[in-house]
């Protein structure tokens, strides 16, 4: 029998009359529709026969911050990931030895709409209108050698800080594998106390960004003691129009995210732009492809007294230790045998370069002194990129979702 403990009217659908939900999944559960607005989602349900198979479960819910409560295990030798809505990491590889063993996790999921009010709503690109993260549902996956999950409590929490990020293909929720972003990673490390609400969308600069209303998205619920983090400079590079270029436009640009975010009483923090994998003809050291962005940000941030946190240094740190080869093994490097064609990008990240320049954002918040930082899960390990995690023992269990199609930017 199924067991959904809220208070709700007869004739409503679920997701309308709740805030709080459970779920006990050693019971039947439905397929996701729209009558009940909860179920198995995505992929098939999950099926005895074959315990190794991923699975979705979905709940349809409006915008906002939910604390979800997930018991794993009570299956013999389980192996539980979890991500939630666009592959955003929130605990891996979470086991139980014995049939009898389970793990509480515990973490919040933002979800949101392209709605903004009345008739105003996100431009989100065609690409996106089929992404987990623009619909009118909160889906969670579970991964994994043997994913194991006994019960789903879900319930909305609008006083939790939240963490907004803004930029390009290297920040967003990357759908599909083997695309990845940091964006998409920096929630492995923050429990139950911090929300991470990720606007970011690949090709976007910080004027298409602003044009296309998704920092007046954020600004509907931008709160006093959350925080904006801004990364670009990729895609703003290639901006020809008059006026354009990193001493004027972007400073410009950059400049209205710093008045719009402090006029809420938030808190925003720079990341200047990873670094592409371009090395020199000494195939020991990097390129600056970024010509005079970086250090455009860094002025504003001085000028402005703005955070920043020197992604560019830190993924240079990075790449120039993985070495030339090594440093294929982060990015989106994979022979026509994987995806269905070679794949040779410098500047997508993969899970585990992801994972990594993940892990130098939390570092740049901890160098900054944010109060943030008292939310980080206990497992967290400083970090230096100058002395990387090994790629070869970096375990991720795939999604289903694949695509050999190159994010927009570079």
């Amino acid at each position: 029998m199924r067991r959904i403990l809220i208070t709700m009217l007869a004739a409503l659908p679920l997701a309308m009359a709740a805030q709080t939900f459970d779920f006990d999944l050693t019971n039947p559960q439905p397929v996701y529709n729209e009558t009940d607005g909860y179920g198995y989602d995505v992929v098939a349900a999950p099926d005895k026969k074959e315990p190794e198979k991923p699975f979705y479960f979905s709940v349809r819910v409006p915008d906002g911050n939910y604390r979800v409560r997930v018991v794993l295990g009570g299956k013999k030798g389980s192996e539980t990931t979890v991500r939630a809505e666009g592959r955003r990491l929130m605990m891996d590889h979470i086991t139980t030895l014995k049939a009898k063993d389970t793990q509480t996790v515990e973490f919040v999921v933002n979800k949101r709409s392209p709605l903004i009010s009345g008739d105003k709503r996100v431009k989100i690109k065609d690409r996106e209108k089929g992404y987990l993260t623009w619909d009118d549902r909160l889906t969670l996956e579970f991964n994994g050698a043997k994913p194991a999950v006994r019960s789903i409590h879900i319930e909305r929490d609008d006083q939790v800080p939240t963490i907004y990020l803004c930029g390009n293909s290297t920040v967003v929720d990357q759908q599909y594998e083997p695309w990845a972003s940091w964006g998409q990673m920096i929630t492995r490390w923050f429990g139950p106390e911090v929300a991470v609400s990720n606007h970011a969308e690949s090709g976007l600069t910080a004027r298409t960004f602003i044009g296309s209303f998704r920092l007046d998205k954020i600004l509907t619920t931008l709160k006093a003691g959350d925080y904006v983090f801004v990364e670009f400079g990729h895609n703003d590079e290639k901006e020809k129009r008059p006026g354009d270029g990193a001493w004027y436009h972007y400073q410009y640009e950059l400049k209205k995210f710093v008045d719009e975010v402090r006029g809420k009483g938030a808190q925003i923090v720079f990341c200047t732009p990873t670094q592409r994998r371009a090395f020199n003809d000494d195939r020991t050291t990097l390129k600056n492809t970024h010509g005079d962005f970086p250090a455009a940000m860094k002025q504003v941030a001085e000028r402005e007294q703005v955070p920043l946190i020197d992604l560019n240094m830190m993924t240079k740190t990075l790449f120039e230790t993985l070495g030339y080869e090594g440093s294929k093994r982060a990015l989106v490097h994979y022979p026509k045998e994987v995806y269905g064609k070679e794949l040779a990008d410098n500047t997508h990240f993969n899970p585990y370069g992801a994972y990594e320049v993940a892990k130098c954002v939390v570092m740049g918040m901890k160098q900054l002194g944010l109060p943030l930082v008292q939310y980080l899960r206990s497992d967290w390990h400083d970090f230096d990129p100058s002395q990387p995690d090994d790629w070869q023992t970096f375990k991720w269990a795939e999604s289903p979702m694949t695509e050999n199609v190159k994010p927009d930017g570079n």
